[in-house]
């Protein structure tokens, strides 16, 4: 009964290996810096009024080390070279940053339309920690966001404990409006364990998943029809470590640096 039991259960996995081939991965074996291959970074004070400023090739806030990559969100000073005196705008007012971190994007380099995204990670914890694996349309630059469409595979904000988050944001059909459908898993080993954060994503839907299992699944026409629907387009993938912010609230600097460690990133195509 035992050898059955476990014939079944290889036979099954086999099966479901046999529907996904492999279009690229990272395993993050190459200490240093990340691999430019793959991956590129934001740079400065990018969105959502976060405190941290993205840096560039800088191995204290994205390097690989021991198998992972690490991206670390740092309390320290950080020059603004965008600083204008008396300026307003919020990217420009500040002389020096608090924080600093990493995000690094895939941006030209790798693109994804349709399969299966997964990437292992173990989040930061922390008040105003705010983590995320994520996705944008490969047109973001020329298309403005919400048109360019978003792909939330994983967010955590601190003053939600234990939930990950999965979103689409998009436009109300025939308008540049904000729009978003996803759902929310829980976990209380969030930041003790590795887990893997994934979509699974056709023409006609988009499911959201945790540890291989969906917990939220979107039908894409919610988003309109043909080429006004961005999740019908190529997408480009993100990994950062933001602070504070609209979302992320007030962080404790007590508690930092704050990691996220990622293991893998793995991103499937339909064997067919």
């Amino acid at each position: 009964m035992r050898f059955a039991t476990l014939l079944f259960l290889a036979l099954s996995f086999s099966a479901r290996a046999g529907d996904w081939k492999l279009a690229w991965s990272d395993d993050f074996d190459r200490p240093g810096l990340p691999d430019p291959a793959n991956w590129t970074c934001e740079k400065g004070f990018v969105r959502n009024q976060e405190l941290q400023f993205y840096t560039e090739k800088r191995k204290e806030n994205a390097r690989v080390s021991g198998g992972n990559l690490i991206i670390e969100a740092r309390k320290e000073s950080f020059p603004n070279p965008a600083f204008v005196e008396g300026s307003k705008d919020w990217q420009k007012s500040r002389r020096n940053a608090e924080y600093t971190s990493a995000c690094l994007i895939t941006k030209g380099l790798r693109s994804m339309k349709y399969g299966k995204i997964e990437v292992r990670a173990k989040l930061p914890s922390g008040k105003g920690i705010w983590p995320a694996i994520w996705m944008l349309g490969d047109n973001r630059g020329p298309v403005r966001w919400p048109l360019c469409g978003e792909i939330d595979i994983m967010e955590f904000v601190s003053h939600e404990p234990g939930v990950v988050h999965g979103t689409l944001h998009f436009p109300t059909p025939g308008t540049d409006k904000h729009q978003s459908a996803g759902g929310t898993t829980k976990d209380d080993s969030l930041h003790d364990k590795f887990h893997v954060y994934g979509v699974e994503w056709n023409q006609k839907s988009l499911s959201f998943l945790f540890d291989d299992k969906p917990y939220k699944t979107v039908d894409l026409s919610v988003a309109g029809s043909g080429d006004a629907n961005p999740f019908h387009k190529s997408f480009y993938l993100l990994l950062n470590v933001a602070v504070g912010g609209t979302w992320g609230k007030e962080p404790d600097p007590k508690v930092y640096p704050q990691r996220m460690e990622i293991d893998w990133v793995k991103v499937w195509e339909k064997a067919s």
